[in-house]
């Protein structure tokens, strides 16, 4: 895995618990009280001013930080500590009617109106100009005032305006690709142009992918997303030198590496951040919520390079953008908040503090609810806080995994693409169910950029990494001849970084550690089945597979490939590479990597941990904890030689009822297992 040298990283000891702050939204009578409360219930970081310019900004050049000051005062004297936002997330409506030109374009043509957030575009040199004069403003002022602990640029880069078409988006692209590029043959070969008559004569001809009546480039989709990724974090390096220049308090901004967001490649903006941070909501929209949760959240410290992340927002309750919007049942926010910290997050928060009246957002959950101190979250409110509390000394301390699972933003933009061989392979649906298996099977997982070191790991899974570099496939290539095991499953392999196929046979850049060659897809109809011939049953994928050297641990029983290979396992140097080439059912896909993680010799955490009971363990240099996260409806017993329980409800046998978590110290040298008996 990467690491990080050298960052400020998290503001302040022990974990901090707070959330975002909306004064502006209240009475001056009511910022005493909010105050006052923060400290009853262990709050001590909010973040101020995320959405403040038309409140500090009145007026093109016209400031009032009467009430900002106000309020920081206020906070510094209860002693909780100050997240600053540079309010530059949405313009005041006075830039956006003097200067239209600044609103985002859609792929259709449309202008995006103001009256949500984030109506500008990225590109845009007068909104950055207005934007970075701001900034130099609040800095000027804030940098040195007490309650400062840390910076906040923007919010949320890229939720709503990730993508721009407009003519000032098109001449920013223009220029990144003769940077990228150099010439237009290079770009021409890249971008594969002789198809369809597409061959541009100077980069003036081209434009960003408009809408079009036929399938699109697909190196243009990609160099576009690529091209709109590297726009907004250029945004935020403008916004973090200037803070730099004036302070030397840390400079983040919040990622939101969640399903449902993609147009960031959070690989390329981590080095830039003094302390990752993310947003991370429980989606009731998806099949499992919670196995989601678990994967962004060792995502994030993948970005993390392994260190400690932050979690910048998240719901004390229900959130007010899904078709419905599911309430926390009890325990299940002590479940969440745990889940985030046992894989690395020292700072949890959460939006909001105080419920909104009024807007868009003012049925979301807050740590405060409309109810007021008398409800049920308020007392739930409390209790997190003295969690937290209680685990002060975990902060620092780190979790080593065994496994990594190779995921790649790019790799998704090129996958879910039209015009493959169905269009029910899914990037992320594979990347999470290989997640969920490791999950389900009691070991930690580190996620990982393709192409970093694999060093000190047993076993790499590469789930569906449809577009890889020479360089990400030749490190798999390296771990397994030193001694590794990977897992790689179906449409792997397939393209290089600009999207070409690589020629000669499937699963192409794996072709030579996997010593398999496949020479067509044979994907299923909707609904269709398959069986192997172990008893496995899959669907959606099959493919005409050929053993070159590996060993066929399965075959396709029926189907339009009966016959065929459908898993494989390769003696590959001192390492054994593992294929399957169809989408395994649940059951088949958890035997499957209980058989590959026993073949590279990866214990689970703990004995008995697994399925619905999560068990990670952080360590420290004098210390280690063992986290239980129990969503089953059994009680677990922790088989841990700890001295003493941090948070839980036994301390004498670490028992951990159903829905309920633990948190346990332990000896170093009790921090595994030695052999079979002590287990």
């Amino acid at each position: 895995m990467r690491t990080h040298q050298g960052r400020p990283g998290l503001p302040r000891p022990g974990i901090a618990f707070g959330g975002d702050y909306n004064p502006e939204q209240w009475s001056r009578e009511t910022w005493e009280q909010d105050a006052r409360l923060m400290r009853e219930a262990g709050v001590d970081l909010v973040a101020v001013n995320v959405f403040g310019w038309a409140e500090i900004e009145p007026a093109p050049g016209v400031h009032r930080f009467d009430d900002l000051d106000t309020v920081l005062d206020i906070l510094h004297a209860h002693g909780v500590a100050v997240n600053l936002g540079t309010g530059t997330s949405t313009p005041p409506p006075w830039l956006t009617t003097a200067h239209p030109e600044i609103l985002p374009v859609t792929r259709e043509g449309v202008t995006v109106s103001p009256g949500g957030r984030q109506a500008w575009c990225p590109s845009s040199p007068v909104v950055r100009e207005h934007a970075m004069r701001l900034v130099e403003t609040v800095a000027d002022r804030y940098a040195d005032h007490p309650a400062l602990a840390m910076w906040h640029v923007s919010n949320e880069l890229g939720c709503h305006n990730a993508l721009c078409y407009c003519d000032e988006s098109a001449r920013d692209f223009r220029r990144w690709l003769a940077e990228r590029y150099g010439t237009v043959d290079a770009l021409n070969e890249a971008w594969g142009t002789s198809f369809w008559s597409q061959r541009y004569g100077s980069f003036d001809e081209v434009l960003p992918p408009r809408h079009v009546e036929s399938p699109e480039n697909p190196t243009q989709m990609l160099d576009f997303r690529r091209f709109s990724s590297d726009t907004l974090l250029d945004w935020y390096d403008a916004e973090a030198a200037i803070l730099r220049e004036r302070s030397t308090a840390p400079v983040t901004t919040n990622f939101m590496v969640a399903a449902h967001i993609d147009t960031q490649d959070y690989w390329d903006w981590a080095d830039h951040m003094d302390v990752v941070a993310n947003d991370h909501y429980l989606d009731h929209r998806l099949p499992d919520p919670w196995g989601e949760l678990a994967f962004t959240a060792d995502a994030t410290r993948g970005l993390a390079g392994g260190r400690p992340w932050m979690l910048m927002e998240a719901a004390a309750g229900a959130v007010n953008w899904q078709p419905r919007n599911i309430a926390k049942r009890p325990g299940e926010l002590e479940r969440m908040v745990l889940s985030h910290v046992a894989r690395g997050a020292d700072a949890v928060c959460f939006f909001q503090w105080r419920a909104s009246r009024a807007g868009a957002e003012r049925f979301h959950s807050a740590l405060l609810p409309h109810a007021g101190t008398d409800s049920a979250q308020w007392r739930s409110t409390v209790r997190l806080g003295g969690m937290l509390d209680a685990l002060d000394e975990v902060t620092g301390s780190v979790l080593r995994a065994d496994v990594a699972l190779l995921f790649d933003w790019q790799a998704w933009w090129a996958a879910d693409r039209p015009g493959h061989p169905t269009g029910d392979v899914r990037y992320l649906d594979e990347v999470h169910a290989m997640h969920a298996a490791l999950r389900r099977a009691g070991v930690a997982v580190d996620v990982v950029r393709p192409g970093d070191d694999l060093e000190g790991y047993r076993l790499v899974v590469v789930p569906t990494l449809y577009l890889v570099t020479d360089a990400a496939a030749a490190e798999v290539d390296r771990f397994v001849a030193d001694g590794g095991t990977a897992l790689v499953t179906y449409f792997s392999g397939i393209v290089d970084e600009h999207d070409h196929v690589r020629l000669g046979g499937y699963p192409g850049a794996f072709r030579d550690v996997l010593g398999a060659r496949s020479d067509e897809f044979f994907p299923l109809q909707a609904g269709e089945t398959v069986s192997l011939d172990d008893g496995r049953r899959a669907s959606v994928w099959t493919e005409r597979l050929e053993a070159r050297g590996a060993e066929v641990r399965a075959r396709f029983a029926d189907g339009p490939v009966a016959g065929s290979p459908a898993l494989t396992r390769h003696r590959y140097g001192g390492g054994a590479a593992w294929y399957v080439a169809a989408r395994l059912d649940d059951a088949g896909r958890q035997d499957l990597v209980t058989e590959v993680l026993a073949d590279a010799d990866v214990p689970p955490v703990l004995p008995g941990a697994g399925g619905d009971v999560d068990v990670l363990r952080r360590t420290a240099d004098d210390a280690s904890y063992v986290f239980v996260v129990n969503g089953s409806d059994e009680p677990f017993v922790a088989q841990v030689k700890g001295t003493e329980l941090l948070t839980g409800h036994d301390a004498t046998e670490h028992h951990v009822a159903p829905g309920d978590v633990a948190v346990v110290r332990e000896h170093p040298q009790d921090s595994r297992p030695t052999s079979e008996e002590d287990a």
